[in-house]
């Protein structure tokens, strides 16, 4: 899953594609991750990294559904749109998305879940812990791991009862959405144990904090990082990967694979 930020905020600064030139942007930048391999484009017009302010729906409406648009009327690729709105998401699926990814879990907006449900999309459920504005203000878990999974199945029973079905589910833990550095890396040695719900797992680690605080590196220096997560989650059962580095993730986790035997390479190779 490549990342396309409608955003001017957002914390990696080369995954945004808004201002003037934003409809250009969009169509290279999702060509270049075609090109690498990419199966799904998420778009997202609300940054929602720590710290990170409260966007109104009309805006972010006003953000996403260009980028949408322009991809939809050159691609037949899976979209799905990054938001915790009924109004954006119902914009977004009018513009052509099909799928909607929720950090919310569909538990900010009482009227998402319904609108899932009635239009028959996917949805991806992601545990966060308060808002994006404090989420990281002392978060704190007796058990995060436990605590997560129960949430999750917690929100697919509630999204399978607004008419979402259960194989149109997949979950995320959300790395760093209220989580410390211990949490992070507990989730990512245990995810076997989110995998084990039977729904999907998507997992965010793309050069998020986390690998900062390991490494010393800011956003620009954790792909090496980025990598080594992407391979611990698929060890341990993440099936979606969402990436900003489409190209070397693919590859990283094509040889992981294959190193694992769960692929068999081309004769050639």
């Amino acid at each position: 899953m490549g990342i396309v930020n409608a955003t001017p905020d957002s914390f990696y600064a080369p995954s945004r594609v808004s201002g003037p030139d934003g409809r250009a942007a969009v169509v290279d930048t999702v060509a270049g991750m075609l090109d690498a391999g990419a199966a799904v484009i998420d778009v997202g017009g609300e940054s929602t990294r720590p710290g990170s302010e409260y966007v109104g729906a009309d805006e972010e409406a006003s953000r996403v559904v260009p980028a949408i648009e322009a991809i939809r009327s050159r691609w037949d690729v899976a979209v799905s749109i990054d938001t915790r709105k009924a109004s954006v998401a119902t914009a977004a699926l009018d513009a052509g998305a099909d799928i909607v990814n929720d950090v919310a879990a569909l538990g900010d907006d009482p009227a998402l879940a319904s609108l899932c449900g009635e239009r028959g999309v996917p949805v991806v459920l992601m545990h966060k812990k308060g808002a994006p504005a404090d989420m990281q203000d002392s978060p704190w878990y007796v058990d995060c791991v436990a605590e997560v999974v129960a949430f999750l199945v917690a929100a697919a029973g509630r999204a399978i009862a607004a008419g979402v079905a259960a194989d149109r589910i997949v979950v995320d833990p959300g790395i760093g959405f209220g989580k410390r550095l211990e949490d992070n890396l507990a989730l990512l040695s245990r995810l076997d144990e989110i995998a084990s719900s039977g729904y999907p797992v998507l997992v965010g680690l793309s050069r998020k904090s986390f690998i900062g605080a390991i490494s010393g590196m800011g956003p620009d220096g954790r792909l090496p990082g980025s990598l080594a997560a992407a391979c611990a989650a698929r060890a341990k059962g993440a099936v979606i990967f969402r990436v900003h580095d489409v190209a070397e993730t693919v590859q990283a986790l094509a040889v992981f694979d294959a190193a694992r035997g769960w692929v068999v390479p081309p004769a050639s190779a």
